[in-house]
């Protein structure tokens, strides 16, 4: 192994990859600017819409409620309930999404509330749709109200204190620091957004240094060389894990500048409004979370294996193809068996233990969101520090013993 030879075919592969088109826009336009502009962009419709379907009134049908003229007309006067006249079958304009919920007041119900009888109210919605369940909390939230304002009245009228069905608050405090609540809030997408980075940076890039390469015929010139195979392969693999680092810096440098700004514009009137009491730098921290600076270090440092796992995987995978669209199809698959470990760390009831910390990009996805949160498991993190290098470097022998095999490289 030759270092100057190695580092004379990376030095080749980057400037050969900065001169391609598509190498450039996946590496650098794709993470810099066009996620960050989706990003923003989608959670500014979203905010958007989930505003508008908050300040939309619910449409609902009252059912019965002849004997209940008090409660129909509380709900009739309540500005964010608009009822509607039912001239069709109530629970099929529910579930044509015509109406929000349909409410069925019991017969004799304001008279049960006099005599102290309890009668149940029951809200007809669609499980799972996102306007009908916020109509169903707004006319729970009313009922509950009204139910509270009966139970006053009936102790008032009998001379008894509110506080004998009151007889204690309950009040919530936080005792986590703002790094351990930020980190527990987005400590688990992170990690999964940089292993999607990670992956896709080094997809396009290994994919043009073999089967591209075979398909333009350049692949021949290079091997006529006097360099050894290992130092051309591993002069590659540099060059991939290069792409794969750089893709996941600029993506997430980018999109934490894009958080940052939208944070601004998007909070500003509700960081403005908290600012008058509980001072700016609160309001800020409410709306941005906060992250342990250690733990962000901590997952960069965590991500070299992993980065190293991803160049030689895809760099074996796509020197098996024979041109650049049969390698996307090889590779384009891998993105599920990376999603799905990926996906599992977020989930809750799955902890960092011995087991899971032999898992790949499982075990990643868990360290990072504790050392995120500012919890630092050191014998946890030099097991998956350990176990991904030892896996990283059997995938790339793995991919020299390819590269070796005239079979593979030349493969008809």
């Amino acid at each position: 192994m030759n270092w100057n030879h190695i580092l004379t075919v990376y030095l080749k592969e980057l400037k050969d990859s900065l001169r391609d088109r598509r190498t450039l826009i996946s590496m650098i336009v794709i993470p810099t600017l066009v996620m960050p502009g989706l990003m923003f962009g989608v959670g500014y419709i979203m905010t958007k819409v989930m505003k508008k379907a908050r300040e939309e009134p619910t449409s609902l049908v009252i059912l019965g409620g002849a004997e209940a003229p008090g409660v129909v007309a509380a709900l009739r006067a309540e500005p964010k309930f608009r009822i509607v006249e039912a001239k069709a079958d109530y629970r099929q304009l529910v579930s044509d999404k015509k109406i929000r919920l349909a409410v069925e007041i019991p017969a004799g119900f304001e008279a049960a509330l006099q005599a102290g009888e309890p009668k149940t109210v029951t809200l007809y919605h669609y499980e799972g749709e996102l306007k009908s369940g916020m109509g169903v909390a707004a006319v729970e939230r009313f009922l509950r109200d009204f139910r509270e304002r009966t139970v006053t009245e009936r102790l008032t009228h009998r001379g008894l204190p509110v506080s004998l069905v009151k007889p204690f608050e309950v009040k919530r405090q936080n005792v986590a620091p703002p790094e351990k609540v930020g980190g527990n809030i987005i400590g688990g997408i992170i990690p999964y957004m940089i292993i999607i980075l990670c992956f896709t940076g080094a997809m396009y890039p290994a994919i043009d240094l073999t089967a591209g390469e075979k398909e333009r015929g350049t692949m021949e010139t290079l091997l006529c060389s006097p360099l050894r195979r290992v130092n051309i392969v591993l002069g590659k693999f540099l060059m991939v894990m290069t792409a794969s680092v750089a893709t996941m810096a600029l993506s997430l440098v980018s999109m934490g500048l894009s958080v940052v700004a939208g944070g601004s514009l998007l909070g500003g009137g509700r960081a403005a409004a908290a600012a008058s009491s509980a001072g700016a730098k609160d309001a800020a921290a409410g709306f941005i979370p906060l992250l342990d600076p250690l733990g962000v270090l901590g997952v960069f440092a965590m991500i070299l294996p992993v980065a190293i796992l991803f160049a030689a995987v895809l760099l074996a995978v796509a020197l098996f193809a024979k041109s650049y669209k049969e390698a996307q199809s090889y590779v384009s698959p891998l993105i599920i068996v990376i999603i799905m470990p990926a996906v599992l760390g977020m989930l809750p009831g799955i902890e960092l233990t011995a087991k899971t910390a032999l898992v790949p990009i499982l075990n990643l996805s868990l360290v990072c969101k504790e050392m995120l949160s500012g919890v630092w498991h050191w014998p946890y993190i030099a097991l998956i520090f350990g176990s991904t290098t030892v896996y990283a470097g059997v995938a790339l022998a793995a991919c020299v013993w390819m590269f070796n095999r005239e079979d593979v490289i030349f493969r008809a």
